[in-house]
């Protein structure tokens, strides 16, 4: 691989983007390019760029990782892709990761855990399932997750007093109502029941 650009970051002074072939390929701090005597033209290894990012920035990353997380919880996933957006390379990635989760500050069962009950309060096991995969957490996770949920027909109803309030139940309103409901992750019995429970409430109002 060939160095083909060299160019000061916008936001971060003490680093640049590194183009490799053309393309970005890593960010870097500029005084290890300056010290390694990096320039357009130079012919490099991944591996290479890799463990001169390690050795130079693997405490920056894990700051910035850290602060990514302190809003709200994130999946190993979410961490890597925020590291490579950054133009952290993925030995760095693996090393803040690993730091994370030795902290106890990354943790996918426990983020599986906190999703589940709280979308499913509003969605379907099926839907819960599809997003957490999204965020890269394994199925095992994702099962002991659901496993805890509560029944979701209950979640369903509330869905549905949320999409039918104001609606009169016409037999077209109501099969819209029903595929609402498979939009939302829930099956085809759980989505029944839904409406069988809803009429019933319906009828006693």
């Amino acid at each position: 691989m060939e160095i083909t650009a060299i160019t000061p970051q916008k936001h971060d002074a003490t680093r640049c983007n590194i183009e490799v072939d053309g393309r970005f390929f890593c960010g870097m701090q500029l005084l290890t390019v300056m010290e390694q005597r990096l320039k357009v033209g130079s012919v490099v290894t991944e591996e290479e760029l890799s463990s001169l990012q390690l050795a130079g920035e693997k405490q920056t990353a894990l700051d910035k990782a850290l602060t990514h997380i302190s809003a709200s919880m994130k999946t190993e996933k979410d961490v890597r892709d925020f590291l490579r957006r950054k133009g952290y390379l993925q030995d760095v990635a693996d090393y803040v990761v690993e730091r994370m989760k030795g902290y106890g500050f990354l943790d996918d069962t426990a983020y599986a855990k906190t999703y589940a009950e709280s979308a499913g309060k509003r969605k379907g096991s099926r839907l819960i399932r599809m997003e957490l995969r999204k965020k890269g957490v394994a199925d095992e996770c994702i099962d002991a997750a659901l496993a805890g949920l509560t029944d979701e027909t209950e979640a369903a109803v509330a869905a549905l007093r949320k999409y039918l309030r104001g609606k009169e139940l016409t037999p077209d309103v109501v099969r819209k109502a029903y595929a609402h409901l498979l939009a939302r992750g829930f099956d085809y019995d759980t989505a029944r029941s839904a409406l069988e429970a809803f009429r019933a409430e319906a009828t006693e109002d």
